[in-house]
């Protein structure tokens, strides 16, 4: 047939679709992982990004399902999106991603009184144990991937909120 594409001609076109698509999953990945771009900040981008997730959190304190909810599909999308960014990357746990800190910090304000005491220490005590790394988060980092890079801030942020539910707690029984 002389209207029909020459022998070999139409297989150029589903690899190029192909690498179309991977390169827009690789944007996207960036877009979540950096979440919305934060974390190309020009400086202390994780900290950015951790006081950013307390905006996140002020709007969702007075509904704890609906801030549940939200903090496991950014936990979800976090482990998926920093393994595909690391590797993109070619770098372990990039400073660029910073999805992490939002769902680390998430869990260190969650039910906790909302006051600016409260507030303010516990994202201190967060930033210093995701800085500092103390035992087992030093471990949990060595997992690398989209696991090393969550996991030690996820810790970070139970750590945080435990601390401030001790404190909490025995402020009540030493007044």
């Amino acid at each position: 047939r002389r209207d029909s594409a020459p022998r070999g001609a139409g297989r150029k076109e589903p690899r190029a679709k192909a690498a179309r698509g991977l390169h827009m999953l690789k944007e996207l990945a960036k877009f979540f992982a950096t979440f919305f771009y934060l974390g190309y900040f020009p400086m202390a981008s994780g900290t950015f990004a951790s006081a950013f997730a307390v905006g996140i959190c002020y709007v969702l304190k007075d509904q704890p399902a609906v801030y549940a909810l939200a903090f496991i599909f950014i936990t979800v999308i976090g482990f998926i999106t920093s393994d595909i960014v690391e590797k993109v990357v070619g770098k372990k746990d990039p400073s660029c991603v910073v999805i992490d800190e939002v769902s680390g910090m998430m869990i260190a304000l969650f039910m906790l009184p909302w006051t600016p005491a409260v507030v303010v220490t516990t994202f201190f005590l967060f930033r210093a144990f995701d800085m500092f790394k103390i035992y087992p988060m030093n471990k949990l980092e060595a997992l690398g991937g989209g696991k090393g890079i969550m996991l030690d801030d996820i810790f970070a942020g139970i750590y945080a909120n435990l601390m401030m539910q001790i404190a909490l707690y025995l402020s009540t029984q030493i007044s």
